[in-house]
């Protein structure tokens, strides 16, 4: 990934470091201590984290370290500690904001048809307004690219942050994911691999499909959507919780896809546009089954203690979606973008 613009003094104290070396001359002062105490004082300052630039585009960025890197940053600072140390303090904030502000419903007996049942009933609610409905009705030839460049942070890498729950499961459970995470992954077949065809999306619109690419031009409630699913997925700990994510996408997906290929259409765009939304139409109707019953029920079955992170993982990812979403129809209803800064969109 090209390095990103900052976003305030953490992010940028932050770049600096992984421009640098790993090894500081003897009598330096270590830059990466004063990043600790500025995470620790803009932590304590921000008032509102999901929404704070600086911080969810820092956290980002050392997420970035466990995916495909940053251009220009050595490989060895993935696991150095002192980032390593700056991203738990990171984790803990957005972690703990989740825990204060989401509601759970009341939690189902453990087995797996209650469970389904459960995360049907806590997705199936009303989420507020509709991104799917806007844009299959709508929405624009620019607020289509808006919405791609968008989408582009976390999809041009689906589904590599719930991967990481793979050896985190076991049985029934983790037989399941890896069902799920093959179709995502195309079955084998390159082409198919739903981050490619979602980068056939942005092209057929004009739009680069570097991941990447936008990172500058989107809102930090959108580095929030990804960190979000890297916090779940990199943290064992909270392997209930990726998992409780991972069942909510798959149960919401097939329908807001079907109206996100009706809105590409509706605007003349062809097949090789829409065919990121039309693989999952198909493919996640059977995949909610799959991730409610057997994937997120089993787990609950084999492990009753994560119930509750289950639920928590589906709960915060429609709050922090509906955030996104209210954030973006926010800026079309009042006629602006939705974008940072001027992204290459066509008109």
């Amino acid at each position: 990934m090209k390095q990103p613009q900052p976003r305030g003094p953490v992010s940028s104290l932050l770049l600096d470091i992984l421009n640098g070396p790993e090894e500081l001359q003897p009598g330096a002062t270590n830059p990466r201590e004063d990043l600790a105490a500025l995470t620790r004082d803009a932590i304590a300052a921000t008032e509102d984290f999901a929404f704070d630039d600086d911080l969810q585009l820092t956290l980002f960025c050392l997420f970035e370290l466990h995916y495909s890197g940053i251009d220009g940053t050595g490989a060895d600072w993935e696991w150095h500690p002192d980032l390593i140390a700056v991203r738990r303090l990171l984790e803990q904030a957005y972690e703990a904001q989740l825990r204060s502000i989401v509601t759970l419903p009341e939690l189902p007996e453990p087995t797996s048809a209650a469970v389904a049942g459960g995360l049907f009933e806590l997705t199936g609610a009303d989420g507020g307004p509709s991104m799917s409905r806007y844009v299959a009705k709508q929405a624009t030839e620019e607020q289509i690219g808006e919405f791609l460049i968008q989408k582009s942070i976390y999809t041009l890498k689906e589904a590599d942050p719930h991967t990481w729950a793979i050896p985190r499961l076991t049985g029934r459970a983790k037989a399941a994911l890896v069902e799920i995470q093959a179709d995502e992954y195309g079955g084998g077949a390159p082409d198919r691999m739903h981050a490619t065809l979602y980068a056939q999306s942005m092209r057929g619109v004009g739009l680069d499909d570097s991941y990447g690419h936008y990172l500058d031009s989107v809102p930090a409630i959108t580095l929030a959507s990804s960190n979000l699913m890297s916090l779940f997925g990199l943290n064992r700990r909270l392997r209930g919780a990726i998992v409780g994510h991972l069942a909510a996408y798959e149960m919401t997906s097939s329908l807001a896809n079907r109206m996100y290929a009706r809105g590409c259409r509706r605007l003349g765009y062809n097949d090789a546009v829409a065919a990121y939304f039309d693989e999952h139409v198909e493919a996640d109707a059977v995949h909610e089954q799959i991730a409610s019953r057997d994937m997120a029920g089993g787990l609950v079955e084999s492990d009753p203690e994560l119930l509750e992170d289950v639920f928590f993982g589906a709960a915060a990812a429609a709050v922090v979606d509906t955030w996104m979403t209210g954030f973006i129809l926010d800026a079309w209803n009042a006629g602006t973008s939705s974008l940072r800064s001027s992204a290459t969109v066509p008109a």
